[in-house]
């Protein structure tokens, strides 16, 4: 029987997709091809937004329509933050959520001797451990992702995230080290760490984010490890000066601002201000040669006024960064935002989208124009806004995992 996924949403649900597929894989299934018909269509699911949740029902919705006689599986974080709306959706044979992933196997077999509909979506509790699953390959892609943390205990106003993974939990370090030695086996030079609120890592297990990047820097065969997304108050001085001795390390930080403005962040239940933002990005700038930071800016929140709007984009100016993810504020049923007052109208959020990504687009221009170009002299631009002369680069580019770490700058974004 041929199996086909469609994965939704971030690199942890990209990870777990994988995980899925390797199990049904050894279970006697074969993957199908993009525009192969599949026996079993499996959709895992992002609820970030309600754009997200529109986008699943959509994905289930056609690959019915695709694969008509298929088994069709609804699995992720949609059901898990809204089972009973994911239980109205006849179209998924099997609907799941974010526990208990080895049962998709079991779910299968059993939906196919008795075509009963299956639905069961474990609430998380408090106390629970760390999923085991690993990957081996990840199709179709050159780096491999390794998700080592799940679970956030932050709640921001606006996330639903919380209610659909759990609490913080973390993968042991040692089978951090033994996957990661695996992936290397299988041919894989570069290792993206993530998890759902990633430096959160080790706070279950007495340990740090910093273990889990030096165990998968100490690993023959790596060449590059880079970082998902972080929360920015939990890069300290130490933790800065700790991770900048690993030179395997990929020099480009996704600090999650949401808002350049206090008092919105204060609103969304954001744990720091733009001081001590600006304070982070310049003790990476100072630190890491050709610091690349990136980003996520929310237009349109709950009570944004234009005067916050402004300030919001005058920070975005101010810190130039790289890259920008902008979006507007989506309103989540269960959280505290959904009922504040002053919601900004769609309009509005769309013309400050407009706004924000114009700037940011600038801001990111300026960047690569300061990035290594092959075959030409090149300006690097540093952490500190200076440009730093380099030798011509040949037109044959080696293997990134042969760069020297300063040269490896700018090549963040060219894959997902």
């Amino acid at each position: 029987m041929k199996v086909k996924f469609v994965t939704l949403g971030c690199k942890v649900n990209q990870y777990e997709s994988e995980a899925m597929l390797e199990q049904l894989l050894s279970g006697g299934f074969q993957k199908a091809d993009e525009k192969e018909p599949a026996d079993v269509v499996v959709v895992n699911s992002c609820t970030v937004t309600a754009t997200s949740d529109q986008k699943a029902r959509q994905t289930l919705r056609r690959a019915k329509k695709e694969n008509p006689d298929a088994v069709t599986v609804l699995t992720g974080c949609m059901p898990q933050a809204f089972p009973q709306e994911a239980e109205q959706l006849l179209e998924a044979d099997i609907v799941l959520g974010t526990r208990n992933r080895a049962s998709l196997l079991p779910h299968i077999l059993n939906y196919l001797s008795s075509k009963q509909r299956i639905v069961e979506i474990t609430p998380h509790e408090t106390g629970e451990k760390f999923e085991p699953m690993t990957v081996s390959a990840f199709h179709g892609r050159t780096r491999a992702f390794l998700k080592i943390e799940d679970g956030c205990n932050r709640f921001c106003s606006y996330c639903i995230i919380p209610y659909a993974r759990g609490r913080v939990r973390s993968k042991p370090l040692e089978e951090i080290r033994a996957e990661v030695k695996k992936l290397a086996e299988h041919g894989y030079r570069e290792v993206v760490l993530t998890g759902i609120n990633l430096p959160a890592y080790g706070q279950d297990l007495g340990l740090h984010l910093c273990d889990a990047v030096e165990a998968a820097c100490a690993q023959e065969g790596i060449g590059r490890v880079r970082l998902g997304s972080l929360e920015p108050e939990q890069l300290s001085d130490e933790v800065i000066l700790r991770l900048s001795r690993q030179e395997k390390l990929c020099p480009q930080f996704h600090l999650s601002l949401q808002s350049g403005c206090d008092a919105t962040l204060r609103r969304m239940n954001r744990h720091y201000t733009t001081e001590e933002y600006r304070h982070i990005v310049q003790a990476l700038r100072r630190t890491f040669d050709n610091c690349a930071v990136t980003t996520d800016i929310m237009v349109g929140f709950a009570g944004e006024t234009e005067e916050e709007f402004q300030a919001s984009l005058a920070f975005a100016k101010e810190i130039a960064f790289a890259k920008v993810h902008v979006f507007a504020y989506s309103r989540r049923p269960g959280t505290k935002a959904y009922l504040a007052p002053n919601q900004c109208t769609n309009r509005v959020k769309e013309a400050r989208s407009r706004e924000m990504i114009a700037v940011t687009k600038t801001t990111q221009a300026d960047f690569f124009s300061g990035t290594v170009r092959p075959g030409r002299r090149s300006a690097v631009r540093t952490g500190t806004g200076k440009k730093m002369s380099m030798r011509a680069i040949p037109a044959t580019i080696p293997p990134f995992w042969q760069f020297p770490p300063g040269l490896y700058m700018g090549c963040f974004c060219r894959s997902g």
